[in-house]
């Protein structure tokens, strides 16, 4: 791994691939690249379908908007190091650099556990209140959520990244991934890191954590409000609205929880372990979210078809 020269000014950090597999990075390099461009090109996909069919200018359809531009932000957020580690085999990155990185994909990363959020409002509103759901959410109302949702975000991050800034570091720093995490940074300070640790936490708690909590009880009251439907078939039409959204707070949510899970309990696991789940947590929801969206729901699938039958006419 080549690594470049910096002032000792400043302490320099070394991104971590595969350790031990450093010969095969241009074939593992293959698969990341793949994943990269089908969820670059998928979720533009997305966006371009809702922004040029005006029938699909409805809140469900904004929100999913919100979700594939927050995928795409934290594809193109981890892009340049994953590429910078698998491909040219450079590993050095410079504090300033590795702290935007770590704030755009805590960001990314907390706008989307909250769209995923209003997601579900939009669809408890709209088997709850099915006549009333497009004067409920107007796009006044979807434009305060989206604002919302970045402020939050923004607010929440920013003083993790001003934290991490006042710390002391080694003057060489070996990080555990190809891209840079809050927990990760924190990890090689060597002065005192208990504010800076304590306020990760509060984040987490504050933003995912409270997020999973609404979200588990936004679907007790769907399916409280299903139940109540008296006809089966509707009932069964009800549940089938919801079920992309599922797969797509499950994609999120699942590889979030193995990631703790491991930093948690796998001390003794494999470095390789923890890179894969890392890569997992940030690659795997931007691939698979426009995938089953455009699967799952038809007003998105026909829409694809139709561009693509177009093109080929």
């Amino acid at each position: 791994m080549s690594v470049f020269n910096s002032s000792a000014l400043y302490p320099r950090f070394l991104l971590m691939g595969f350790s031990g597999l450093e010969s095969r990075y241009d074939l593992i390099s293959l698969p990341i690249f793949l994943i990269y461009a089908t969820s670059i090109a998928g979720n533009i996909t997305i966006l371009f379908i809702i922004r040029t069919e005006s029938s699909l200018h409805q809140p469900m359809y904004y929100f999913l908007s919100m979700l594939a531009f927050t995928d795409l932000g934290l594809s193109t957020t981890t892009l340049p190091t994953m590429f910078s580690v698998f491909w040219f085999h450079v590993q050095e990155i410079s504090f300033n650099a590795c702290l935007v990185q770590m704030y755009c994909i805590h960001v990314f990363s907390i706008t989307e556990s909250a769209v995923l959020l209003a997601m579900a409002f939009d669809r408890f509103i709209a088997i709850r209140e099915p006549l009333r759901y497009a004067a409920i959410l107007t796009n006044d109302v979807i434009i305060g959520i989206g604002l919302a949702i970045a402020g939050r975000a923004l607010a929440l991050v920013f003083p993790a990244s001003f934290l991490l800034k006042k710390l002391q570091y080694h003057d060489v720093n070996i990080l555990s991934y190809p891209f840079c995490l809050h927990q990760d940074l924190i990890k090689t300070t060597v002065s005192n890191r208990q504010v800076s640790s304590i306020y990760g936490l509060m984040v987490v708690i504050c933003s995912m954590g409270l997020d999973s909590v609404l979200l588990l009880l936004s679907y007790v009251l769907i399916l409280g409000t299903v139940l109540s439907i008296a006809s089966k078939a509707e009932r069964v039409r009800a549940l089938n609205t919801c079920i992309s959204h599922i797969c797509a707070v499950l994609t999120f949510y699942t590889p979030m929880i193995g990631l703790s899970m491991i930093h948690r309990y796998g001390q003794n696991a494999s470095p390789i372990v923890h890179v894969l789940m890392a890569n997992v947590y940030l690659l795997v929801p931007p691939l698979m979210n426009p995938i089953v969206y455009s699967v799952k729901t038809k007003q998105i699938r026909d829409r694809i078809l139709k561009k693509f039958k177009k093109h080929e006419a």
